[in-house]
């Protein structure tokens, strides 16, 4: 049976009003803590048989409960366990006092935790829900482990992450695994709390799937459950213009690579025809390396708008090498009524003028897809960018509010948000894809989709996606164009 919670992702905040609700709905509530103890004790046991000691570092809070109940089933199960404790675990209430009360092991003070050869911490100091820095006690205690190499479960999130941003509190463990409780959060999956994580597992303690479904806001883990019913397979009688016409526009003749890429991924993803659109002084070279894209000079906004009666061509991709200027300004206005992939160039085109382009792409029929990376973004967005109080998933939905375009804020963590505040995060790009025209790979795969009819932000999370996936295939060593030839069938 398909798990309703596998792609939810819940904030903090979304986690205590599901908590809240389970309470009033009549669920024990230290029931559940137990629960949640006793899958960390488990993932312990399983992933550590050869430990020779588990130390729980237990917090001031329901972290710190869940630390307990850890602690107190590994001793039962006959594990040698030392359980030390921030702050004085007496002035503990509610379902954390009580779990400190059942637990039969001394509790010594964290200063006095000395990591031993053999060690396994079990970290429930902090959870999700920590916004401010740890305190000093705590970040002595994690560069005490950090350099002693032990290794460490996460108890929902490690230590001084924040779980709304991803953002570093101070200091935080490196885990080797984390058990987190019925949904990701976003600190899950954002850098650089991603990488503190280590293996994540989502274990279910007992809330009812309907009480988080109800309680979660629109923010999902980017999966083909999100797009997948917008990428439907081929009809056997469909033809090439049924699969969608994309239009590249291509920069200069020492600047054409980055659109020949975008187009040949374009064709690669699924667009029945690609066109490259080139000025005179380009046609030559991109003649020359060109055999299934198809060539059109394109060298002014009267050669543009004469292509634009052809409706056929119903979707394009602007600013990969094409250059900075009023040219790519004049061409994205003009394209705003048609699907339009605008990148690099075409988005730094638009810094001193973005109101124009936003006032259009509100008024238009089109669907715009802007696909920055951090610096396209801290230009295009800048009083964005600089909110330091904002996620990067957050960042993404301003802007895709601000523009009335779907945003891909690009990264090893790359969110698409629309401007309704739907938004997916994206955990499945390898580090190799940081390489020179990988990001106009991933716009031809955008375009292709939005020419083959599918919404922008399905369109444009189905692209991230793939895009993950190719580089995956394409391993280490790829290059932009062995990424191409990688690029997965949609699911």
């Amino acid at each position: 049976m398909l798990d309703p919670l596998r792609d939810v992702l819940v904030t903090p905040a979304e986690m205590t009003a599901i908590d809240n609700a389970a309470a009033a709905s009549g669920i024990d509530s230290f029931a559940l803590m137990r629960s949640a103890g006793m899958a960390v004790s488990a993932a312990a046991l399983r992933l550590f048989p050869e430990a020779l000691r588990f130390v729980a570092l237990c917090g001031p809070g329901n972290n710190g409960g869940d630390g307990y109940v850890a602690a107190s089933a590994l001793a039962e199960a006959g594990a040698d366990v030392a359980v030390f404790a921030l702050g004085n675990p007496e002035t503990l209430k509610g379902d954390a006092a009580r779990a400190h009360g059942a637990c039969p092991l001394a509790v010594q003070p964290l200063a006095a935790y000395e990591p031993q050869l053999g060690d396994v911490v079990v970290d429930a100091l902090f959870g999700a829900g920590l916004t401010r820095d740890l305190p000093a006690e705590a970040q002595r205690t994690i560069a005490r482990v950090s350099e002693s190499h032990v290794p460490v479960i996460a108890v929902d999130l490690p230590s001084g992450v924040d779980g709304r941003t991803g953002e570093i509190c101070g200091a935080t463990f490196a885990a080797a695994h984390t058990v987190t409780f019925m949904a990701r959060k976003p600190g899950h999956l954002l850098m650089p709390g991603r990488v503190r994580c280590g293996t994540l597992e989502v274990f279910d303690i007992g809330i009812p799937a309907r009480l988080v479904s109800e309680m979660a806001g629109d923010l999902r883990l980017n999966t083909p459950t999100t797009w997948g019913s917008h990428a439907s397979a081929l009809d056997p009688a469909t033809h090439k213009y049924r699969r969608g016409h994309l239009g590249v526009l291509s920069g200069g003749s020492l600047a054409t690579g980055a659109a020949r890429l975008s187009a040949t991924a374009g064709l690669a993803a699924g667009a029945g025809l690609v066109t490259l659109g080139s000025p005179a002084e380009a046609l030559a070279v991109n003649a020359s390396h060109l055999t299934a894209v198809m060539l059109k000079e394109i060298e002014g906004a009267e050669d543009l708008a004469a292509w634009l009666k052809d409706k056929r061509v119903n979707a394009f991709v602007l600013g990969p090498g094409f250059g900075v200027g009023k040219k790519a300004r004049d061409f994205a206005l003009m394209l705003c009524d048609r699907a339009l992939v605008l990148d690099a160039d075409g988005m730094t085109s638009f810094e001193k003028s973005r109101t124009e382009l936003f006032e259009r792409t509100a008024g238009s029929g089109g669907r715009l897809v802007m696909t920055p990376h951090e610096g396209e973004f801290a230009r295009l967005f800048p009083e964005i960018a600089a909110d330091t109080a904002l996620s990067k998933i957050e960042k993404a939905q301003a802007a895709a509010r601000l523009s009335h375009a779907v945003v891909v804020y690009k990264g090893p963590d790359t969110v698409v948000a629309a401007p309704s505040g739907r938004a997916v995060v994206n955990a499945n790009a390898p580090p190799s894809l940081a390489t020179a025209g990988s990001g106009d790979v991933l716009a031809g795969i955008v375009g292709a989709h939005l020419a083959q009819g599918m919404p922008a932000f399905e369109a444009a999370a189905a692209a991230v996606w793939r895009h993950g996936e190719a580089g995956t295939r394409a391993g280490r060593g790829m290059t932009a164009e062995t990424l191409v030839e990688c690029i997965p069938p949609l699911p």
